[in-house]
């Protein structure tokens, strides 16, 4: 065989066949053209081994720099050390240690430090309590800790221009934030203030968005003006509830008499904290037989929020939603917290609108509607509004009963239109009234890519990250579809791009099905049908098609599928080392040889690297596993014991064995 050919068999140069090939025991001169078909026959076989050879070498190589520093870093978040900030409550110290909250405060009791959940501990305080649960803290670098705080601090950027010290300025309503678990009353108790009926109204009997509501409530017969703001109680909308954490002044948390303090009850008071929020307690449900406020109290207590007819600060209404019963005492609370906050409450009302969006979505309608709180100024009607990336001029404005106005000022929430897109909910938003700003501005926004996504359209072939989630997704309006595509197409990570491959309005039909099948696509609608074709169709080719009545179900359930998608992390577990001491046979690929165990303990099914004079020569698999020629599953160090591996590499007497096996650690991008 010409050297020629079998470089390009082997998909090499021919010199670089020449140099090699002394070095796998062919010696033919580096002036020879021809080689043996025989010899030409090993030769492939030796090199096929040594490309396996070097591969495998280059993965340790790799493994010492990488790897080493991945299990350096993973010591350090897993093991016995814990990262902690300068400053950490109470509530996210048990989360970092994965402990109670009643237990961790347990814990600070016995080190003096008398502490509750939303209290403040610094490192130093930390650090001790953590050696006690037998961990390491080191203070970590400090970044993005907390997201609430940049929004804080963006919009206290915007408002530091206010003049709080001019004749503009009025007291604002309070905003009260209404937080706590899902099913424990929240939006009934708004309900009951504001003697409107909203959660009948929601698919599932869950709040599925924020919504800002005003009330008007006599106190000492003086009228007085609150804006409470509802957030959804369920697990999944934990960003959501830290917004209305963001944009309010009190919090009232509200707690089920007939149930026990809830994780999400945890989590929301965590949220108050976080946003430094003054709160009263509402125990609901009271008229309930099985209602024990005491025992409510008493969760509280152990948690250091002792209620105030106990001796301690917090205060505790309780309330029936249903019967109305304790709601004008739960008011004047609130009132009362009100009062003392009303140096915070007062507002520049003359000027340009700063405000927060508490909620937006695509009606088929109205077309892009957005809430706003507003913070300081006057929204009038025809202003032009402008967000992160989102602008407008108002073509409609609402409040919260639904009816048209003109103007809104401070604490006031509005429903507006005219939108060029939906905004974030969390987005801050300005009015400019300079023609050449507003002109510039929009300008900026444009060119940074805002696009009107139409009905029915099927994506042009893009640049492919590392892994697509293909989607074909049809719904009942233009709206929804618009409301849904960018749901879903938010869920995009670095790692997983959403690809939105066919969509449109209507039932599911058979042309939707070939497409999810061609593209391998998820395929999913929003409250609509599916054709009896389609679903012929569908079982033939295999899919499932999903139907959904609450958007948050479908992003959920998206999530689960994009999560699939992510490759598992293969982990080394280091086992054991041997030392061969004997050998009996080879046989094919099958090796028989006895040894020692030098480190470590080792296992059958096991994989293998084999090491002579530190030089790596190979891999294989313990298949069998013998001590005192009895079949064992595991070996301890110091015992001598017989093993037959699967490997194509010949051992010597010396060589070393190290065993490990691999640890799929599947990684999720989304918790749900």
């Amino acid at each position: 065989m010409n050297l020629s050919e079998l470089a390009r068999h082997l998909k090499v140069t021919t010199n670089e066949l020449k140099e090699k090939l002394p070095s796998l025991g062919f010696d033919i001169g580096l002036k020879a053209i021809q080689i043996p078909d025989e010899q030409a026959e090993k030769a492939m076989v030796k090199w096929r081994e040594m490309e396996t050879l070097e591969k495998l070498r280059a993965k340790f190589a790799a493994k010492s720099e990488v790897q080493q520093a991945q299990e350096k870093e993973e010591l350090t978040e897993d093991k016995n050390i814990i990262k902690l900030p300068k400053v950490i409550t109470v509530s996210r110290l048990a989360e970092k240690l994965k402990v109670s909250v009643v237990k961790l405060i347990h814990e600070l009791i016995k080190n003096g430090v008398m502490a509750s959940i939303n209290d403040n501990l610094d490192f130093e305080i930390a650090a001790i309590v953590v050696e006690g649960f037998g961990l390491k803290a080191i203070l970590e670098e400090e970044d993005e800790q907390n997201k609430i705080i940049s929004h804080k601090e963006k919009l206290e950027n915007l408002l530091k221009d206010c003049n709080q010290e001019n004749e503009n300025l009025i007291l604002r309503p309070s905003v009260v934030v209404v937080l706590g678990h899902v099913d424990h009353g929240k939006t009934s108790l708004l309900d009951a203030i504001r003697e409107t009926n909203i959660a009948a109204k929601e698919a599932g009997a869950i709040t599925q968005h924020i919504g800002a509501y005003q009330a008007t409530i006599k106190v000492k017969n003086e009228e007085r003006l609150i804006t409470f703001v509802d957030t959804p109680g369920h697990a999944a909308f934990n960003e959501m509830r830290s917004r209305g954490g963001q944009i309010a002044d009190i919090a009232v948390l509200v707690i089920s008499a007939d149930d026990k303090i809830q994780p999400q009850t945890i989590e929301s008071i965590k949220v108050i904290q976080e946003a430094g929020l003054p709160f009263v307690v509402a125990i609901n449900k009271v008229d309930k037989p099985d209602s024990d406020v005491d025992r409510i109290k008493k969760g509280l207590a152990e948690i250091n929020l002792t209620p105030e007819d106990w001796g301690g600060k917090t205060i505790c209404v309780p309330v029936s939603a249903r019967t109305k019963q304790g709601i004008n005492n739960l008011l004047e609370m609130i009132i009362l917290v009100s009062d003392i906050e009303k140096d915070k409450l007062m507002a520049e009302v003359n000027r340009p609108a700063i405000g927060t969006v508490i909620e937006s979505h695509l009606d088929k309608g109205e077309g892009r509607v957005a809430t706003i709180l507003i913070h300081v100024g006057t929204l009038r009607n025809h202003d032009f509004v402008f967000f992160n990336r989102v602008y407008g001029r108002i073509r409609t404005m609402k409040n919260y009963q639904g009816k048209l106005i003109k103007a809104a000022g401070p604490g006031t929430p509005v429903q507006i239109t005219g939108l060029k897109s939906v905004p974030i909910v969390g987005e801050i938003m300005e009015v400019l009234n300079d023609p050449k700003e507003i002109k510039g501005r929009s300008k900026l926004l444009e060119r940074q890519g805002y696009k009107r996504m139409s009905v029915d359209e099927t994506s042009a072939d893009k640049e492919k990250q590392e892994a697509v989630f293909n989607v074909v997704t049809r719904a009942d309006v233009s709206g929804s579809l618009e409301a849904v595509v960018e749901a879903l197409t938010d869920l995009s990570t670095p790692e997983i791009k959403v690809e939105i491959v066919k969509r449109g309005l209507g039932d599911i039909n058979e042309l939707d099905v070939e497409r999810a099948k061609a593209s391998n696509a998820w395929l999913a609608g929003f409250n609509v049908g599916i054709s009896v074709a389609a679903v012929r169709s569908a079982d033939t080719a295999g899919l499932t098609p999903k139907i959904f009545k609450i958007i948050y179900e479908l992003v959920d359930e998206a999530k689960e599928e994009i999560n699939k998608l992510v490759k598992p992390k293969i982990k080394e577990i280091y086992l054991g080392k041997i030392e061969v001491l004997a050998l009996f046979k080879k046989g094919g690929n099958q090796i028989i040889f006895g040894g020692r165990v030098i480190d470590g303990e080792i296992e059958k099914g096991a994989k293998v690297t084999i090491w002579r004079k530190e030089q790596l020569m190979g891999e294989g698999r313990l298949v069998q596993l013998q001590v005192n020629k009895i079949d064992v599953q595991h070996a301890k160090a110091g015992c001598e014991c017989g093993m037959r591996i699967d490997s194509k590499i010949s051992l010597e007497i010396g060589d070393q064995l190290e065993f490990y096996h691999e640890e799929k650690i599947i990684k999720k991008i989304f918790e749900i």
